[in-house]
């Protein structure tokens, strides 16, 4: 087996790769965009590698990835499933695996405590993949922070060429992250990116799609053909802000992203469809209740009030937004996140992520308003 060294030049979809006691960490934000918060949980979700993946041109027919993996356990419910790691031979989904061994950090969710078992790096291997020159793709498991330790072939292997399918920029939730996702490759973006024939760069950042200035920046510098924001689900469920604020932080969070991208179509989406945030604001909280019977689910917990945000009141104000913004701006555009999820689909069985079916019905209608709206 050849051994080689993974580099920036074998990733998609990282702003940079740090070097950790084990091997090298895939970051979604540059360091100097971390250094301007200290969320924890901005911290973990920023790690986990969604949308990032290896790209290699080979005749290798057997490939093996050393990682090791950081994954979360909830005390009182049952394990969440293994980080899923994709491989995609010329675009198509060719075989799956799992890590054998990884860190695992328990969360009592009742007190907020935390424990940590430390792990070891296991190997994910993938075999039987024909000695023809392909590219093959290794999506990282979208759902768990990945330290990568080494790459292995049976073949010599090397960094893919470019595609030259124009590159989707997207921020978002966790719902853009890829909550419960079935897989890296079939979170709702990675779907819509694939029918479309994109090439995407996922800055969904599970509770983290706040107006954040330094994502904004980091949007900026990133070379795109396309972007697109889906803003409002986290500023619900976190309370974060009120009507008088969301517009000039939604008109700033834009200006800075056009400071960067002047001409490319630009999409600005609105909150799917969430029961609990239609016509309540947040704080969004766990349902304790639910909890004690060992089932995830969430609840809002504010009181309707003028100028408290819900759903509703964020996708007025956004298509408001937009609107205005269009008379100097030919190159932006607004979705209605109803034309993606509405009331009339299948629950969300947590009251507030789409489980794996619901993704793919997300990635397969945004897929079809593409064409209309940034290419």
């Amino acid at each position: 087996m050849i051994t080689t060294p993974i580099t920036e030049a074998l990733l998609f979809g990282a702003a940079e790769l740090e070097t950790t006691g084990s091997g090298l960490l895939p970051h979604r934000l540059p360091g100097w965009a971390r250094a301007h918060t200290d969320d924890p949980q901005l911290a973990m979700v920023e790690a986990q590698p969604s949308g990032v993946r290896l790209r290699l041109r080979t005749r290798a027919t057997v490939v093996e990835l050393d990682t090791l993996p950081t994954r979360r356990s909830y005390a009182g419910l049952p394990d969440r499933p293994h980080g899923v790691y994709d491989l995609l031979v010329d675009g198509r989904l060719t075989a799956q695996a799992t890590a054998p061994t990884a860190t695992v950090i328990t969360v009592d969710l009742a007190t907020g405590s935390a424990g940590v078992e430390p792990g070891v790096p296991g190997t994910v291997t993938f075999a039987g993949l024909g000695d023809a020159d392909k590219t093959v793709e290794i999506w990282l498991p979208h759902n768990e922070v990945t330290e990568l330790v080494a790459l292995r072939s049976d073949a010599p292997v090397e960094p893919a060429p470019p595609a030259g399918r124009p590159v989707w920029l997207h921020h978002g939730s966790s719902i853009s992250h890829g909550s419960d996702a079935a897989s890296p490759s079939a979170t709702w973006p990675a779907i819509a990116a694939a029918a479309a024939n994109l090439e995407l760069i996922n800055l969904g950042l599970g509770g983290g799609a706040l107006l954040d200035p330094f994502t904004a920046r980091v949007m900026r510098d990133t070379p795109a053909d396309v972007i697109s924001v889906k803003i409002g689900i986290n500023l619900v469920n976190a309370d974060l802000m009120r009507l008088r604020a969301f517009g000039p932080a939604v008109h700033g969070f834009l200006d800075t992203i056009r400071d960067g991208h002047p001409g490319a179509p630009l999409l600005v989406m609105s909150p799917i469809h969430c029961p609990i945030h239609e016509d309540t604001p947040g704080p969004g909280a766990f349902d304790m209740d639910a909890l004690r019977e060992g089932r995830v689910m969430f609840r809002a917990t504010g009181e309707p009030a003028p100028g408290l945000l819900t759903l509703r009141v964020i996708r007025e104000e956004l298509s408001r937004i937009v609107a205005q913004r269009a008379g100097r701006d030919p190159n932006i555009h607004y979705l209605n996140g109803l034309d993606l999820y509405h009331e009339g689909d299948a629950p969300l069985p947590d009251r507030l992520h789409p489980d794996a079916a619901t993704h793919r019905l997300i990635g397969e209608r945004f897929a079809l308003r593409v064409p209309g709206l940034l290419l």
